[in-house]
Parts: C-alpha cells; structure tokens; sequence
C-alpha cells in the first residue's frame, strides 16, 4: 500500500475477521465495458468467501464468466472531530479481496452454503423455526464462491492529526463512536397477527452471528 502504508495490515485473519464483521459487501466488476457495483450479502468458510443471488443474476453470471471482480467492506467505527476543517475524519476498518468467483455446484454444497449464510444473519434458532429451502428454491439460487487469496486492509484509528498551532483553540476534538443497534421488532402485517415476535437471545446483538 502506498497512499498512508502505516494503515495497512497484512495480517489475512484481519481481513476474515472483517468480512465476518460486515453484515453486507459491495461487489465490483465490469461487463462490457462498464463499472458496477452491487451490495450483496455474503459469508465466510476458512479462506472462502460465498455471495448468492437469482440464478438469472447479472453480477454472478458476470462473475462465473471469468471476470476478475473486487469485493469491498467497510466497517464505520467513529466520527473523528478535529480543531480544524481539514482535520476531521472518521475510524474505520476496510477490506478489499481480488479474484475470480467459481459457480458452487449441486443441491447439497448450494444448501451448505446457504445454512452458513442464513446462521449468520438470523437470530439463533430462527432457522429451525421457518420451513427449509425447498429444492425448487435452490434451483433458482446461485451460489459463487471466492478464495480470499489477494486482499487489501486498510484501518484508520485515534484522534484528529491537527496541527500543533490548533490544539490551543477553543474547540472541543476528539471521537463520536458509531454503533449500531437492533431496533423493535414490526410485524410485516400478512399472515396471522397472534404470534409474537421473538425474544432475542440473550447475548445477541444482530448480526453477524457466531458460527
């Protein structure tokens, strides 16, 4: 990394962790001679990383080509408020994998990586509850798989880097942490109205949820 190489990190369970972290990623590529960029849900197995969507998707089918595609991650930690306008800025952490994706072929290696996917973004127990992907459902999903063998860690962390003649001002500098947070659960309005909502787990705080 040449732009601030001070912030990048080598480390290839710093760049799991953060795709682990990240509930969506942005997949980009370029078909036919025009850039797209597409948030998708995604996760993790080992070195391997899966995005699904409609057998008829552009993007996957883009992908299973052979184009080469870049899939990007950023996770927003805190606003960082400086003494002066140039010094303000934000903590994060970001992930960029390089490579080609492989269609994941046949009925039980699809529903595999559709387990991992959903145990991750339902709440524990929730997939037990609600009626399986039936194979007419797989049919029309297309799962790809990528080995995160090139990626780009990028983490900016502390305050402000504001000049020495600012830090006597008036002005308050430092971090606004940036959280988020499950809100109340709203009934879709279809179907029976006599069933609550769940109770989250105890411990649970959204997704991603440990494998």
């Amino acid at each position: 990394m040449r732009r601030l190489p001070a912030r990048a990190d080598y480390d290839p369970a710093v760049a799991y962790r953060l795709f682990d972290e990240a509930v969506m990623c942005h997949v980009g590529y370029v078909l036919d001679g025009v850039p797209y960029v597409i948030p998708m849900l995604h996760v993790r197995a080992d070195d391997r990383l899966y995005l699904h969507g409609a057998a008829g998707n552009r993007t996957l089918d883009a992908v299973v080509s052979g184009a080469a595609v870049c899939v990007e991650t950023t996770l927003l930690d805190g606003l960082v408020l400086g003494r002066s306008a140039y010094e303000n800025s934000v903590n994060y952490r970001s992930v960029i994998a390089f490579g080609q994706g492989r269609p994941v072929e046949g009925e039980d290696a699809k529903r595999d990586a559709m387990t991992l996917l959903l145990r991750r973004l339902l709440p524990p127990g929730r997939l037990e509850d609600v009626r399986a992907l039936s194979p007419r459902e797989l049919a029309r999903t297309k799962v790809i798989e990528l080995t995160l063998a090139e990626c780009s860690v990028k983490v900016r962390r502390g305050p402000a880097l504001d000049d020495r003649r600012d830090l006597d001002a008036p002005v308050w500098a430092g971090e606004i942490p940036f959280l988020s947070v499950l809100g109340t659960p709203r009934h879709d309005g279809a179907g029976r109205t006599d069933i609550p909502a769940p109770a989250f787990p105890d411990g649970w705080a959204g997704p991603p949820n440990p494998r």
